[in-house]
């Protein structure tokens, strides 16, 4: 190479650093994954507008560039999937951003330089990265083909039919994080070497399932001013959806949500909540709603050495007189497995304005049970269930938001009773002590000092 393309390389590397520094600056990077883009060496892909200084990249607007973009790119898709990714992990073990020396993205970054057109999205909502997959399944309309980058060697591209192929990449936080990183790349560089000696064009896509350092800031939205908050209190995680049932309309007519359902048979025990948030329609199938019941079942195969096991909560809205309005109360909270049955009576404890939602941060049939087994010789009393932040709702869902929720704890808990009989156990010594200090009289009559002394005689 002679010096002058020495020097425009040079210059082109540090034009490209210095914009990636400072769109990475702007940027606020709270649960926000970075994205590169790029395609291999003599393919094109269009010019897209970088993203404003503090703007987030949300999935629409990644749903629109990756139309854009593969609409001439190669089709010969590669996924790169890493577990955590962030732009700080570029500033700090990356050449492109530092010492080329001592990188830990030789091959990306190689890759990025020799590329027409690279795409850099250095704030992506974590949501959009999380479903970059999809995305990239519904562009092309092909499924994905997950491949080892041990098996590379057996692999055959097809150039005449598009294809998805996808890397899962680990990721480890600490002082491993670099040798991590310099595997991930050399594996990166491996699958690329392997589309170039098989002289096939491709698009490739690099990014993470979630951010691997979350700066505790709460970004500054508009309309909103800035206010004190703790130094110790950390920023709450991004809320997850909950589990929606949809009507023979298609509209949402429950919802639920957990952190955990446990349930325990014979003293194993098994979260029935691990996989159910995850928007598959089979879950809930058998499920059904209407004006005054809604009836949500859960359906599991292979758990705690059953085929099949069905958990059901039975949701009914009853008008009471007394307050004169309707209300959502749970009957019952069933477990059907492999043609058996145990049945839970909610006790009349689960229950809520019918246009609200009912929420509880624990509901046990073990200790202050809200579920009770309908009998002492039912299936039930060989089950313990327990839910955690447990959240439903069966009537009046308007969208996949909870309405207002009505919480299962008392007002009057054991901390406000030792608080209060504390403080009337004060007020009575208070007043006994004020109540004495009134009975406290003077005295009306006074010896005369200046009268004559008073003799008392004395006999022998």
């Amino acid at each position: 190479m002679t010096e002058v393309g020495m020097r425009r390389s040079s210059l082109s590397t540090m034009a490209f650093t210095s914009v990636l520094l400072f769109i990475c600056s702007t940027y606020s990077c709270y649960a926000q994954a970075p994205l590169l883009m790029w395609t291999s060496e003599g393919s094109n892909m269009p010019h897209l507008a970088q993203p404003t200084a503090g703007q987030t990249v949300s999935g629409e607007q990644l749903a629109s560039y990756l139309k854009s973009a593969l609409s001439i790119a190669p089709h010969n898709v590669l996924l790169f999937l890493q577990d955590k990714l962030s732009m700080e992990d570029f500033t700090m073990y990356g050449g492109v951003f530092g010492n080329k020396q001592d990188s830990a993205f030789l091959n990306v970054e190689s890759a990025l330089q020799t590329s027409s057109n690279p795409l850099v999205l250095p704030a992506l909502d974590w949501s959009a990265s999380h479903s970059i997959l999809e995305l990239l399944q519904g562009e092309l309309g092909i499924p994905a083909v997950q491949i080892d980058p041990s098996t590379l060697k057996e692999i055959k591209l097809n150039t005449a039919q598009p294809s998805l192929l996808a890397v899962h990449l680990p990721y480890t936080a600490g002082d491993q994080t670099k040798e991590l990183l310099l595997k991930n790349d050399a594996i990166m560089g491996e699958v690329l070497d392997m589309f170039k000696s098989q002289d096939v064009p491709y698009t490739a896509v690099y990014t993470g399932l979630k951010p691997s350092r979350v700066i505790e800031d709460t970004p500054v939205m508009a309309g909103h001013s800035v206010g004190r908050s703790l130094l110790q209190a950390p920023p709450e995680s991004p809320v997850k959806p909950p589990l929606v049932v949809n009507n023979t309309e298609g509209q949402p007519c429950i919802l639920l949500w957990a952190d955990t359902l446990l349930a325990s048979y014979s003293g194993n025990q098994v979260d029935l909540a691990r996989d159910i948030f995850n928007g598959s329609a089979d879950v809930t199938a058998g499920s059904v709603c209407n004006e005054t019941l809604s009836r949500l079942v859960l359906n599991y195969r292979n758990v705690l050495n059953f085929r099949s096991l069905q958990l059901i909560f039975s949701v009914r809205k009853i008008f009471f007189p007394v307050s004169a309005r309707d209300w959502s109360v749970m009957e019952q909270v069933v477990l059907e497995y492999d043609g058996q049955r145990a049945i839970f009576n909610a006790s009349g404890g689960i229950y809520s304005p019918a246009e609200y939602s009912f929420h509880c941060q624990s509901v046990s049939s073990a200790q202050s049970p809200l579920l009770v087994p309908r009998s002492a010789t039912d299936n039930a009393t060989m089950w313990t269930l327990s839910f955690t932040d447990f959240q439903i709702q069966g009537f009046s869902v308007t969208g996949e938001d909870f309405s207002y929720a009505s919480d299962c704890a008392g007002f009057f808990t054991p901390g406000i009773w030792m608080g209060l009989l504390t403080s009337l156990l004060m007020v009575f010594i208070l007043t006994y002590g004020l109540h004495m200090i009134m009975q406290v009289r003077t005295m009306d009559r006074f010896d005369d000092p200046k009268g004559p002394a008073i003799s008392v005689p004395q006999s022998e």
